[in-house]
């Protein structure tokens, strides 16, 4: 394994940063350090479950990978070369399939752990395929019955994403996929939670491309209102409203809830206070907002209304949403991917996931217009698009009665929420996409200044 070792140590500086996944972007690596490797499979072909400790400055974070080596690398597998011997192994089908098996089987590989759920009978023996889309971890479906999640970046402890689920489960709840296995192992003596297995809904529609297809639709017929187009989403996005609200509420009832005293609204306020001062010092285009974003996160200090806390998404948009026959899943419950552990498991107002959908339908709604020359009347038929599925959205919460009732009754603290994920946007869109930082800008724009 010292050959492993080094090579990882010498590779992975290079390769990390070009990884969707990784979450290290904003900085040089300064040195990687394999921290733990396990033999899964071997000798040809070689499969190594790697932890590798990547130090960036005074940060030191841990991030797992499937390395691979065989005497010919699997075609499949060659965009992820490491070096002359080895490979990033996820997308080697030959290889990832022994991780479902273990898991029917269950029992151990050195730290690792692999096992069913109690209620589930896994099927071996079936090919895996990794999902391709952009994630911040790694998807593998296998033979269209289960998809794997594999956590890239690790932090010790019962992984949220795992913990919710198995709590909405145990509760009923109808809007996540089922939990069938899981992988866990260690990260430096300390417990940590490595995948999650849950049954695969091939004929699923994810609702990002549900509702930009019904964008699309709209903005090709522009003498048509938002209520006449023929993809009209609003239905949807009001069944969407019913399904979060029951999520919130099963949370609720399976995890407990907490009612938040002043203290919790001073911390609140100065959160997002915070956050404003980092990020406009990096984005001159949002300072010229900054006395206005103050005063509409100040406002919530004099909320009165009891907040209650508890267990939420924490990172809820469209992408994190499936349409199924049945109805609407709810995917990802690991919260912001940059956000620290303990403010992962941090217990939130549901009104910040009703939030980030809200921003999700104005990035749904501006997305074909980013890069293309302004044309009032396009963006203000996308305008009347966001408006109607927003409200549909409200209505559909407030009609199954969620933790909240009706967000639209909680309007300084729900914009003020809305608000800080718009400045958390601006943040990413500058770091990683600034044809893109038009979007959560105007949509501040017009918030503060009145015009929405």
């Amino acid at each position: 394994m010292s050959e492993l070792s080094g090579a990882l140590s010498a590779l992975l500086p290079d390769w990390l940063p070009a990884q969707r996944w990784f979450a290290g972007k904003d900085r040089p690596i300064d040195a990687v350090r394999p921290a733990g490797l396990t033999v899964l499979a071997g000798p040809d072909p070689l499969l190594v479950h790697a932890v590798v400790d990547v130090v960036q400055g005074d940060r030191v974070e841990p991030y797992q990978l499937l390395v691979g080596r065989r005497s010919g690398i699997p075609e499949v597998a060659s965009a992820a070369v490491l070096g002359e011997r080895f490979y990033e192994a996820s997308g080697d089908a030959d290889l990832t399939g022994g991780l479902l098996d273990r898991m029917a089987a269950g029992g151990s590989a050195g730290p690792l752990r692999f096992a069913a759920e109690p209620d589930a009978t896994l099927e071996p023996g079936l090919r895996s395929r990794p999902i391709t889309s952009e994630q911040s971890n790694t998807s593998l479906v296998y033979g269209g019955q289960y998809i794997l999640k594999l956590f890239r970046k690790l932090s010790p402890g019962l992984n949220k994403d795992l913990l919710l689920h198995r709590a909405l489960q145990e509760a009923g709840c109808e809007h996540v996929a089922r939990v069938v296995g899981s992988i866990s192992g260690e990260l430096h003596g300390e417990p940590a939670t490595m995948g999650m297995l849950q049954e695969f809904l091939p004929d699923a529609v994810d609702g990002w491309a549900m509702a930009t297809t019904s964008v699309r639709d709209l903005l090709a017929d522009p003498d048509r209102a938002a209520d006449e187009a023929g993809g009209d989403f609003a239905g949807e996005a009001e069944r969407l409203g019913v399904a979060v609200a029951e999520v919130h509420a099963d949370l609720a009832t399976a995890l407990g809830t907490e009612s938040a005293d002043r203290g919790e609204l001073d911390r609140t306020v100065r959160a997002m206070t915070d956050r404003l001062d980092q990020v406009s010092a990096m984005v001159p285009e949002l300072a010229v907002h900054a006395p206005a974003l103050r005063g509409a996160f100040e406002a919530v200090r004099a909320h009165e209304s009891p907040i209650s806390m508890q267990y939420i998404h924490g990172d809820l948009h469209l992408g994190q949403v499936l349409r199924t026959v049945n109805g609407w899943l709810l995917l990802d419950f690991e919260g912001e991917p940059a956000a620290p552990v303990a403010e992962r498991h941090a217990l939130r107002s549901p009104l910040r996931d009703v939030a980030g959908m809200l921003r999700s339908f104005d990035y749904a709604a501006h997305q074909r217009l980013v890069g293309q020359p302004e044309n009032a009347d396009v963006t203000r038929h996308a305008m009347e698009w966001a408006r109607r599925n927003r409200a549909a959205f409200c209505a559909g919460y407030a009609r199954a009665d969620g933790p909240v009732g009706d967000p639209r009754e909680h309007a300084y603290l729900l914009r003020a929420f809305e608000l800080d994920k718009a400045v958390y946007e601006v943040a990413y869109e500058h770091a990683n996409r600034p044809d893109w930082l038009s979007v959560p800008l105007a949509a501040i724009a017009r918030s503060t200044d009145g015009s929405e």
